[in-house]
């Protein structure tokens, strides 16, 4: 998903930390062993829809998902991947997608505008047969979901002369199967992480499956270190980025602490600093003084809002300590990013704020269910 940031007035930053970090699931404690696999998947069967077909596959498959990423199922974890892919697809492995191939349509000729080939030349590549026989203008016409769209995208790549070269990276299926991964995400965990499923073609077409999608999704949702007491704020992280409702927290405490107006997006620095310092380096370096640090010591600890430990930061640590004294009191360590979502697949205005909360809501149910019943 991409998502546009809007900058807030300074007055309601502290104001609304209460309203963002107040929404938070009861404390997720501490993990323990995890339930037996028997447990697990007749637990996941009390809570899994009812008319699902397979649902003795599902919980398999999530169960088994935990166990290849080393990760106790707990029911929390269980509860949080059930409460993401209910959300995101309603449990179903493709969705199909509104519109779809308005939005395959306009990609192709936003990337041709981009190149400079002419209209003529993007017909002529829509009316080449494919591997099916069919022309793949017929294929985008009748497309319903993002696999579809993306094994065309394929194909086209292969067939259309210099295909590669004007299509190859432009797949614009970006996210795919029953928690709406992001492929680039599971690329990745797959390069530095031996997937445990035999790969038959690529791990972008295993993000397609139930078993790859809860595969990648959980990888996303659960298997990475966060400093996080509640539930909520993963699933916030899912939506806008591993840390984003650390960093945002930080940003919260960074704009009190220096009276200076921040978005809360999570995004430490810019995504090129050869403009200059962003709003949030903008503001620590307002603080250096303060702070004890250098320029150069700032920058460096920002640079580690991508990563698992900034929280232990020397930055981190010291505009806490300026923010909580001047607030009186303690601010929260975690708050839930704003941020303003945009795809072409949206037909309103959706929010990191809105996504997180309707998750965590499907969580707390879930959580209230997946107990055994007494006796």
């Amino acid at each position: 998903m991409c998502a546009a940031r809007r900058t807030p007035d300074a007055a309601w930053v502290v104001a609304a930390l209460a309203l963002l970090a107040g929404c938070a699931a009861p404390r997720q404690g501490a993990d323990g062993p995890g339930l037996a696999p028997a447990e697990a998947r007749s637990a996941l069967l009390r809570v899994l829809p009812e008319r699902l077909d397979d649902r003795a596959g599902w919980a398999a498959d999530i169960h088994g998902t935990l166990v290849a990423l080393a990760l106790p199922p707990t029911p929390s974890r269980l509860c949080a991947v059930v409460a993401v892919t209910e959300q995101e697809s309603g449990f179903r492995v493709d969705p199909a997608v509104l519109g779809l191939a308005g939005i395959a349509r306009r990609e192709i000729d936003r990337r041709a505008d981009e190149l400079g080939v002419p209209d003529f030349a993007v017909r002529a590549a829509l009316a080449l047969r494919g591997p099916d026989g069919r022309s793949f203008g017929e294929r985008l016409e009748r497309v319903r979901t993002e696999r579809e769209l993306s094994e065309i995208w394929e194909d086209l790549i292969r067939t259309v002369p210099l295909g590669e070269r004007l299509l190859a990276g432009y797949n614009p299926v970006r996210t795919g199967g029953p928690m709406q991964v992001s492929i680039a995400f599971a690329e990745a965990h797959a390069a530095r992480r031996a997937y445990p499923y035999p790969l038959r073609v690529s791990v972008r077409r295993e993000v397609f499956t139930r078993h790859g999608g809860l595969y990648f999704g959980t990888a996303h949702l659960l298997d990475y270190a966060a400093p996080y007491e509640h539930m909520l704020y993963r699933f916030a992280d899912f939506n806008a980025g591993h840390w984003a409702s650390r960093n945002a927290a930080f940003q919260a405490a960074l704009a009190h602490a220096s009276g200076r107006p921040l978005a809360l997006d999570g995004d430490l620095l810019p995504g090129t600093r050869t403009a200059g310092p962003g709003q949030t380096e903008a503001a620590a370096l307002a603080l250096a003084g303060r702070l004890g640090m250098s320029e150069r010591d700032i920058g460096r600890d920002l640079e580690l809002g991508t990563e698992p430990g900034f929280e232990d930061s020397t930055l981190h640590r010291r505009v806490f300590e300026l923010a909580d004294t001047a607030a009186a009191q303690p601010l929260p360590r975690a708050v839930v990013p704003r941020i303003d979502l945009r795809s072409p697949k949206f037909t309103r205005k959706l929010t990191t704020e809105w996504f997180a909360t309707r998750v965590d809501e499907r969580y707390r149910r879930c959580m209230t269910r997946i107990a055994p019943a007494d006796d």
